[in-house]
């Protein structure tokens, strides 16, 4: 793929408006594809992974969190100011594309793909992304193609993408604790890897003493997992005064990064401890 490029009305560092800025080639996916995507740099920030390059399309994907607890599977295709939006279905862990998405452009096997390619990738606060047919100055679509893609390039279409991230919700991915906990779990492919997070978890709710003190006072599941997440939270992060609505918070981001819930093994596992103390 070629250079992703950002572009800003005016910036903090003296560049023009409309100046273009080279993007670190590591920010982007694995796939090499002839095309460019802009970065709007500027002061509204959106949660959402960074770019993967798909195969089945000319285009750019990633996952971005919604208002509302929802997470989206976004394309951008090279052709097409408007985006395609598929909402992910946390019952199925398949993605359920927007009224308003054209299969056509977005046929649902290129969001299953952007969906395998995005498991396991943190949000992040990062730039909202545009496709280059939705810049000024961009390669025009061809005259034969137009008037099919005109109704598809209503900005309009895909209003949940415009909605601002909650404040909290930023604070949260902003927070040193959210990156402590992302870094601490992430493997070389940039990937959270849920099997290190449950494997450090179990291990705590074997060894740690207070465990076996909840478990004899009847304790239930949930409380023992409140108390194991964020005892661990606290010794990655350093942070001995988080609190567990904050460890809430990033386990709700760590969660919308999956379609599966990130802790389903160590709930396994005490529900096993549980049930050997019966």
């Amino acid at each position: 793929m070629a250079n992703l490029a950002a572009s800003t009305p005016s910036t903090p560092d003296g560049h023009a408006a409309g100046h273009f800025l080279p993007v670190p080639a590591d920010t982007l996916g694995t796939r090499s594809h002839a095309c460019s995507f802009p970065l709007r740099q500027s002061f509204s920030m959106v949660i959402r992974t960074r770019l993967v390059e798909l195969s089945t399309l000319e285009a750019v994907a990633y996952r971005q969190k919604l208002r509302g607890g929802q997470s989206g599977v976004v394309i951008l295709r090279t052709d097409s100011a408007q985006p395609g939006l598929a909402l992910l279905n946390h019952q199925s862990g398949q993605p359920d594309p927007s009224a308003n998405t054209s299969a056509d452009l977005f046929p649902l096997e290129a969001f299953q793909e952007a969906l395998e390619l995005t498991s396991g990738l943190p949000y992040s606060s990062r730039g909202p992304v545009r496709s280059p047919a939705a810049v000024p100055g961009a390669p025009a679509v061809a005259a034969q193609d137009a008037p099919a893609l005109a109704a598809q390039d209503a900005p309009a279409g895909t209003p949940e993408l415009a909605e601002e991230p909650s404040g909290a919700d930023l604070a949260t991915v902003n927070s040193a604790d959210y990156q402590a906990i992302v870094k601490a779990y992430t493997n070389k492919r940039g990937e959270i890897s849920y099997e290190l997070l449950n494997k450090a978890l179990i291990q705590a709710a074997r060894s740690n003493p207070y465990v076996s003190e909840l478990v004899a006072r009847s304790a239930t599941e949930a409380e023992i997992r409140d108390h194991v997440v964020k005892a661990n939270f606290e010794a990655v992060t350093g942070n001995r005064a988080i609190s567990q609505a904050e460890v809430n918070a990033i386990l709700e981001l760590l969660d919308a990064v999956s379609p599966r819930s990130e802790l389903r093994d160590l709930n396994e596992e005490l529900r096993r401890i549980l049930a050997n103390a019966r």
